[in-house]
């Protein structure tokens, strides 16, 4: 739905939370009238959700508030990125794709980016140990999902021969000052080639180059989930942990409660650590199991 020239996207079933479809991607610039629209929409909505993002961390709304995390580069050049922000692995790792044939460069958004994309997505129904969500979808679907704000996307591809071996999808606010990866995806196969990290050189050219001062690379950590090769990858290419307030607001009696009892967070946020970390390690085990019949079908 969209209100005051926002979308908003609902969740939940008995407890349904509304939040700005772009929250990682741009300020909301008038919460008090979206919450007021909200309230008379004939929607009913629990929870509005929102964050705050920028370089300014320091909360501005006197709503019920809890801490979120995002891993974020600040930019200037791309020289100063390379020779000071990232250590000599690192610069290693991103020279390697190019060492081994694969070129990086911005792309336009057309069918040949799709298919290359479409491709890359049905590599394999697994990744990084989990269930591919864009395994099986067809060309139409991943057409639909990839055409979305194109007015304020920065598409990069990397290239093997003619063939995408991966890309990354940049969402800008509407200043152009604040960057995120909507997307970022390599093929498997090709991970000794080093694309993800070629992609990330060239995202941080492509906002030198436009004057973007923040590339975000979404969360640094999720959850309650510690820290891990991602978030290593991450820290290792420039990012930095940036804690942002998220918002709630309750729009019925029954957004207050879930609110006050902590009914709006997910089942595993009231578990003991210790019981989470178990449950992780049986779910990786559970996947390897999964990933080890895929492979040898």
């Amino acid at each position: 739905m969209k209100i005051c020239e926002t979308d908003i996207k609902i969740k939940g079933g008995l407890l349904r939370i509304a939040f700005p479809e772009l929250e990682k991607y741009e300020l909301l610039p008038k919460p008090e009238a979206i919450i007021e629209a909200l309230r008379n929409s004939g929607t009913r909505i629990d929870l509005f959700t929102f964050m705050q993002i920028k370089s300014d961390t320091a909360p501005r709304y006197p709503y019920a508030r809890e801490s979120e995390n995002m891993a974020v580069l600040q930019v200037s050049t791309f020289d100063d990125w390379w020779g000071k922000q990232i250590g000599k692995k690192t610069r290693n790792s991103a020279r390697q794709a190019e060492k081994k044939g694969v070129t990086v460069k911005e792309v336009p958004f057309d069918d040949c980016l799709v298919k290359g994309i479409w491709e890359v997505y049905n590599e394999s129904p697994i990744r990084q140990g989990k269930p591919n969500v864009h395994y099986g979808k067809d060309i139409e679907t991943v057409h639909r999902e990839a055409a979305t704000f194109l007015d304020r996307s920065i598409f990069i591809g990397a290239f093997l021969g003619e063939q995408l071996i991966g890309f990354v999808k940049l969402v800008t606010d509407p200043d152009r000052t604040h960057a995120n990866t909507m997307n970022i995806v390599a093929m498997v196969k090709h991970r000794d080639k080093a694309p993800t990290n070629a992609l990330v050189a060239q995202s941080v050219r492509s906002c030198a180059e436009r004057g973007i001062r923040y590339l975000a690379y979404q969360n640094f950590t999720y959850g309650r989930k510690a820290p891990d090769s991602l978030t290593n990858f991450k820290e290792a290419n420039g990012f930095r942990r940036v804690d942002l307030a998220r918002y709630y607001v309750p729009l019925t009696p029954l957004g207050s409660a879930a609110l006050r009892l902590g009914l709006h967070c997910s089942f595993v946020d009231h578990l003991p650590l210790s019981i989470v970390n178990k449950l992780r390690e049986l779910r990786t085990a559970w996947y390897k199991r999964k990933l080890a019949s895929v492979t040898s079908s």
